[in-house]
């Protein structure tokens, strides 16, 4: 990998020169028991995904530390992942015992600040991992970890690099914990609105307050001018497609858009990574043409269960066989947010998992399919349900655009930061 070119004022020194000292690591032995549960936490690489390690999934006990190859990286020290993982990187939270998939770091305080070398780390992951070799699990020689490369500026100068991407990723952790808690409001939400709806004045109905507003049906009580209705008398179409012949060989990078389970999510159409068809394709395979406001349920796989609509403007659209298409006799924009949303909340996936218990291989048919059985409101309250969930869908979109932003923003301050192409100001 060529080095950028650093400022002049900046050292270029090997990391074994700003280290004190480095730790291997090592498993305590499985068959003495003696050596686990204790109260030291024991990490392996999968264990150091954050940027301060707190915790492990295992706890080894003194005699286990003691008995074995393992060291403890001490608090505020850094923790390098080199074999299965190579160039995962933390700092130590607590005291930490280490498995043999990580190298301990202890820099010398004096010419390096611990969490601007933790970014400069992070930096090198991708050197780390070029340099990984082995054929069944893939480590880094200490030679090469020692030999790594790192920039320094002066210590103050460091430690303001350090802030400034701290301060990106608090704004970016806010803004994750701002969308987790919309998607838990969502959940909340979605329940009582699919159980209880919206009067007049749209506002959710008192279930205990006007309990004459309410009836009984196969999914419980639901608001009295409600139906509990199944897809099969709802649809005028329940049906997947097919994979073309010649298999992925025929899809293209443009032409008539082929969507596959991967591209179905409860957030939407992923089309990042959708493959395309030619129309001839897409002619002979009639059936599987999709239309806006289709919604589209993935059936088989891992996936199975992620829904979302066919949004207007999409184009000539076909599906595989993995993803079926549900459409009603008079297909509107707030009947597929409607419905999509009856399909991913507990009244929909609830009737996915009955049908599934007890399946060696996972996978709706058209008949179960039919046979759901979803709550129908009148059409003027599914349209504003379906508002009031575009409106909450919108806030976390734009919130899930401002994460993204800010990722992008994070990224190319530690690019110019970290090799000095723009300065900070001490």
């Amino acid at each position: 990998m060529l080095s950028p070119d650093y400022p002049t004022d900046w050292k270029i020194l090997p990391l074994m020169q700003i280290t004190e000292r480095f730790l291997n690591g090592g498993t305590p032995s499985t068959r003495v028991s003696e050596y686990w549960g204790g109260t030291i936490p024991w990490i392996t690489g999968a264990d150091a995904e954050q940027s301060l390690t707190t915790g492990a999934r295992k706890y080894i006990t003194e005699h286990g530390a003691q008995e074995s190859s393992t060291n403890i990286v001490p608090k505020g020290n850094i923790l390098l992942v080199t074999r299965t993982g190579v160039g995962k990187v933390s700092i130590a939270g607590v005291d930490v015992a280490i498995s043999q998939d990580l190298t301990g770091v202890i820099p010398k305080w004096e010419l390096v600040d611990v969490t601007y070398l933790y970014r400069q780390l992070m930096r090198l992951g991708t050197e780390l991992q070029r340099l990984s070799q082995g054929t069944i699990i893939l480590g880094v020689q200490r030679e090469e970890v020692e030999a790594l490369e790192i920039p320094l500026p002066l210590l103050l100068e460091q430690r303001r690099i350090a802030e400034i991407l701290d301060t990106a990723d608090e704004a970016i952790q806010q803004t994750e914990r701002v969308i987790a808690k919309l998607k838990a409001i969502k959940a909340g939400l979605l329940h009582d609105l699919l159980t209880r709806g919206l009067d007049e004045g749209g506002h959710l109905r008192d279930t205990e307050a006007h309990p004459e507003q309410f009836k009984d049906s196969p999914l419980g009580r639901i608001p009295r001018k409600w139906e509990a209705i199944t897809i099969g008398e709802l649809a005028v179409y329940v049906g997947s497609g097919a994979t073309p012949r010649g298999g992925s060989e025929v899809y293209q990078s443009e032409g008539v858009v082929f969507i596959r389970s991967q591209n179905v999510a409860f957030d939407g159409l992923l089309l990042e990574d959708v493959a395309y068809i030619d129309e001839q394709i897409h002619r002979d395979m009639a059936r599987s043409e999709v239309f806006a406001y289709d919604v589209l349920l993935n059936i088989t796989g891992a996936s199975i269960g992620r829904c979302c609509s066919v949004p207007e403007g999409l184009g000539l659209a076909n599906v595989n066989q993995h993803v079926c298409a549900i459409r009603l006799p008079d297909p509107k924009h707030n009947d597929a947010i409607y419905l999509s949303a009856v399909l991913a909340s507990d009244i929909g996936q609830h009737q996915i998992d009955q049908f599934n218990a007890g399946s060696n291989r996972e996978g709706l048919n058209y008949g179960q399919l039919r046979s759901f059985v979803i709550p129908w409101p009148l059409e003027s309250e599914r349209a504003h349900i379906a508002a009031v969930l575009g409106a909450h869908d919108a806030r976390i979109r734009a919130e899930e655009a401002a994460l993204k932003k800010l990722r992008q923003v994070k990224r190319g301050l530690m690019d110019d930061l970290l090799i000095g192409k723009v300065r900070v100001k001490v």
